[in-house]
């Protein structure tokens, strides 16, 4: 059972459809770290142009997507409550595998440094066990 749904999901951040890229929120420790869920479905919109004969989520969306589960994260911890959570900075952005229609992507995101309103993450996208995308996000809180 999940934690949060989307509903719960958009009392915190400000992204909806269809940019929302979370589907649930399955473990949350405000100001620490959330895991999300996205069940990426052959309907999502970016698919009809990426790529058509081998639909595959971009790269830069599975970022996005990490980037909004650790919004969760920050977001809930009650000095940034009704805030919003911008990137600062990605780096070490690596791509080990695709993401395609029917795949459950688990979105990690842990808090590894802050200071004030800006802070580090450290970022893991994973289907079926398997790592996707890792990265360390930078965020500033506005």
């Amino acid at each position: 059972m999940s934690l949060m749904g989307t509903k719960e999901i958009m009392e915190i951040i400000p992204h909806r459809q269809p940019f929302l890229l979370l589907d649930t929120i399955e473990e949350l420790e405000p100001g620490k770290r959330a895991v999300g869920k996205k069940c990426v479905t052959y309907n999502e919109p970016f698919f009809a142009g990426h790529f058509p004969k081998e639909p595959v989520m971009p790269g830069v969306l599975i970022v996005e997507a990490l980037a909004q589960a650790g919004a969760v994260a920050i977001l809930s911890s009650p000095e940034f409550k009704g805030k919003t959570a911008y990137f600062g900075a990605i780096n070490n952005a690596k791509f080990k595998q695709k993401v395609v229609p029917g795949d459950v992507l688990m979105l990690e995101l842990e808090i590894m440094k802050q200071k004030g309103p800006v802070g580090i993450g450290k970022a893991k996208a994973t289907v079926n066990g398997k790592v996707a995308v890792t990265a360390e996000l930078t965020f500033a809180v506005s």
